[in-house]
């Protein structure tokens, strides 16, 4: 169980064999992702390609592609369902009976027991490729937040899909033209580029919560399984604040526990703010003793601290964990930076990857699996563009938002791009227009919240986290992502959460049960000095890319706009203190290094 991996797979729509070499080159550039093992499977027009990360059942049972031949069913997952022992049991009273112990199995019967509806029982993440042997009928899911990744490519006569947009270039035969309304979202969206679109017009990502089933004809049908509406709901009218904290605690609590269902150690990674502390606290609180824990630290530079151990080491004594401290000296940013561009599946800005990238590869020495704090302040309203919401109208939502969130405006936009590559009607502006104005969420801020759940949140923090780790072949868990506990949060009244300078009611959980220094202190973050300032290598790197023949013959940006960014590379930066040069720099580097012409 528990298989964190990559996936890949053909779909023949021309009656054709599906291309089994393909598929095996495919999968092949995800051995990272699943360095324990490797297997494909085809029938007709139909191939799947697996690679395995071992963490429960650790036997050749649960290898993958999974076949029930007595079903009529075969699929590759990656992902984990922290459940599926609880659904097991259920599917046994049902009838079923299995050949392994792991959850993929599980998988495969849930779906033969509920069909499409298999989804709604699972607690976890995941990416599902299934097909039935007798329809021929292809279904592909993915969890509700978006947690585990699903790529695909499409054309007249099949269509390929894949747990990485490299797997996919590998495949070939993919569109890899720039898409000019995924780089207006890149360049405006602070780097997020929301699903469908990716940044190659010829591959798109399947959006989180989506069920796509393909017939053999080729006629494609999607289907969003899961959205909280961000209402009060009559269920906890007359609720205090307290009672809020309480259920918050309680879920959370369960959360916590639900990932540590493995057959391996489960560690966790811990920064020393309230969020991976939280973990912690709940984790050893429930009797888990000997936890084992991570922090990374850097160099300070030009007067900036790199480190936070005074926090993490306060928690890992009071919480008596066997506590990893690793500190990383600045001299040569460079090396890790190339290979985190190498390991994101999309292009990403965040200088928390080159810190996610150096720590996964030391934790990934010691475990195979951890938890990390990802999503606690999309999910209880901890950014600072929150309270600006909380005074604006419903109906204000929009330029309230943007003029908090993104990076560029029009004109600094028709500054940047040359004529072809510009798209008028501002792309960014139309699609937080339609999310934020859907039905449900009842205030702005709980519009915003929404939008960041299921776009910036999925597409930012949480592919950082996973393209990251994957890259060392460790699996995170994302406990403040359950979807129970999401649900909670998402019908607690806005004001809960915005209080004591955002996180409020995750706050009163923490005062409950953690150290208070670690609750009142200024909010921290993953620095990263030596990209934070664009200077030495990194910049010549940047400068580099930007100048290359590649990024010429491409000729997204105007040479004018960029060498005024050159000439003052840490003057220009975005209302999120984003530098605009790297984000530049950063788009050139990823396609260059995937290969993209």
């Amino acid at each position: 169980m528990g298989v964190m991996c990559g996936i890949a797979g053909e779909i023949r729509l021309d009656g054709s064999r599906a291309d089994v070499g393909v598929v095996d080159r495919m999968a092949a550039t995800m051995s990272d992702r699943g360095p324990d093992g490797a297997g494909t499977w085809s029938q007709g027009p139909v191939a799947f390609g697996h690679r395995r990360l071992k963490i429960i059942d650790l036997s050749s049972a649960s290898g993958q592609p999974i076949a029930d031949p007595a079903n009529g069913i075969t699929g590759v997952f990656n992902g984990c369902i922290y459940n599926y022992q609880e659904l097991r049991s259920e599917l046994e009273a049902r009838g079923h009976r299995f050949f392994s112990s792991g959850d993929s199995e599980v998988v495969l019967k849930a779906y033969v027991e509920w069909g499409l509806e298999f989804v709604d029982h699972f607690k976890g993440m995941f990416a599902v490729a299934l097909v039935e042997r007798d329809s021929g009928r292809v279904v592909l899911a993915r969890d509700r937040l978006g947690i585990k990744p699903l790529y695909y490519t499409e054309g007249p006569d099949r269509m390929r899909f894949a747990s990485t947009m490299p797997a996919l270039l590998a495949g070939g035969g993919v569109d890899t033209d720039i898409d000019p309304v995924a780089l207006h979202h890149y360049l405006t969206f602070h780097s997020v580029v929301p699903a469908p679109r990716t940044i190659l017009r010829g591959i798109r990502k399947l959006p989180p919560a989506t069920i796509r089933v393909v017939e053999p004809d080729g006629q494609v049908h999607d289907h969003l399984y899961w959205r909280p509406d961000f209402v009060r709901s009559e269920v906890y009218a007359g609720w205090t604040e307290n009672d809020w904290t309480d259920a918050i605690h309680e879920s959370l609590s369960t959360a916590v526990q639900r990932r540590m269902v493995s057959d391996v150690p489960v560690g966790v990674l811990l920064s020393g703010g309230l969020d991976s502390s939280l973990i912690v606290a709940l984790l050893a609180l429930n009797g888990q003793k000997g936890l084992s824990t991570f922090s990374i630290g850097f160099e300070s530079v030009g007067g900036r601290d790199g480190d936070e151990f005074e926090y993490s080491d306060l928690i890992a004594e009071r919480f008596e964990t066997d506590h990893h401290k690793i500190q990383i000296q600045s001299a040569d940013l460079l090396p890790p930076l190339e290979a985190a561009v190498s390991a994101m599946s999309e292009p990403m800005v965040s200088h928390d990857c080159v810190a996610f990238y150096l720590l996964s590869q030391e934790v990934a020495k010691h475990r195979k699996v951890v938890q990390s704090g990802q999503g606690a302040d999309e999910v209880f309203a901890g950014y600072h563009w929150y309270p600006p919401l909380a005074d604006a109208p419903r109906d204000r939502a929009v330029p309230v938002y943007a003029d908090a969130f993104f990076d560029r405006d029009e004109a600094d936009m028709r500054a940047l791009l040359r004529d072809e590559h510009f798209v008028t009607g501002d792309p960014a502006t139309a699609f937080i227009t339609e999310h934020l104005g859907m039905s449900g969420a009842e205030t702005a801020v709980d519009a915003g919240l929404r939008l960041d759940s299921f776009v910036m949140l999925v597409d930012d923090p949480v592919k950082r986290v996973d393209n990251m780790t994957m890259a060392h072949g460790l699996e995170a868990r994302v406990p403040f992502l359950d979807h129970d506990l999401v649900e909670l949060a998402a019908a607690c009244p806005p004001e809960y959460k915005l209080a004591q300078g955002g996180k409020g009611v995750l706050k009163e959980v923490g005062r409950r049960i953690l150290p208070w220094e670690v609750i009142d202190r200024k909010k921290g973050y993953f620095p990263v000095p030596g990209i934070t300032h664009l200077e030495g290598k990194v910049l010549d790197r940047v400068k580099d890319a930007l100048t290359a023949p590649a990024a010429r013959q491409r000729g997204l940006f105007r040479d004018e706009y960029v060498q005024k960014l050159i000439a003052n590379p840490n003057e220009e930066l975005t209302r999120l203190q984003g530098n605009k040069l790297w984000q530049l720099g950063l788009l050139e580097m990823w396609l260059q290094e995937h290969g993209v012409r």
